[in-house]
C-alpha cells in the first residue's frame, strides 16, 4: 500500500511521504494534515509517517481499552478509526498519569469510515482542538 501525505491548508508545499507496508490493517485513503498538526510534529521532532504507519498497523496510541477495542471492530465494519499520540518520549509518557495525559503533546489521527463503494476517503492529523 502507498499513501501520500499532504497538509489539507497547502498541499502543494509539502513534500510527500511515501509509506509502503504490507502489514497495514485497513486502507488510509487521502492522508491530510491541519496546519496545527503539523507545526507541532516539526517542533517535536516526530515523524508523520511513523504515526501513520502505527496507525494502520493498529498500534492506537494512547486510547483508553474501550476505544481501543472500538477501533478493532471499526477496522472490519467500517466505522471510524482513532489513534492518541502524545508527542513525548515514552520515559515521560509511562512517567505521566493517565488523567495528566490530555495536557502533553497531543496529534490525533483518525480514518473516516466507509464511504457508499466501502472505501475510507481520508485519514486526517490533526490536533485535539482543531476537532
Amino acid at each position: 500500500m502507498t499513501t501520500n501525505d499532504t497538509s489539507t491548508d497547502d498541499a502543494r508545499s509539502q513534500t510527500p511521504i511515501t509509506i509502503i507496508t504490507n502489514a497495514a490493517r485497513f486502507a488510509p485513503g487521502q492522508i491530510v494534515a491541519t496546519r496545527g498538526a503539523l507545526v507541532l510534529l516539526q517542533k517535536t521532532g516526530f515523524s508523520v509517517g511513523i504515526l501513520i504507519a502505527r496507525h494502520l498497523n493498529g498500534d492506537f496510541g494512547d486510547t483508553c481499552r474501550d476505544d481501543a477495542a472500538l477501533n478493532e471492530i471499526a477496522i472490519t465494519d467500517g466505522s471510524r478509526i482513532m489513534s492518541v499520540y502524545r508527542l513525548v518520549d515514552a520515559e515521560k509518557l509511562k512517567a505521566t498519569p493517565k488523567q495528566k495525559r490530555s495536557d502533553l503533546p497531543t496529534v490525533w489521527v483518525i480514518t473516516d469510515g466507509t464511504n457508499d463503494e466501502g472505501k475510507r476517503e481520508y485519514t486526517t492529523l490533526l490536533l485535539p482542538e482543531d476537532y
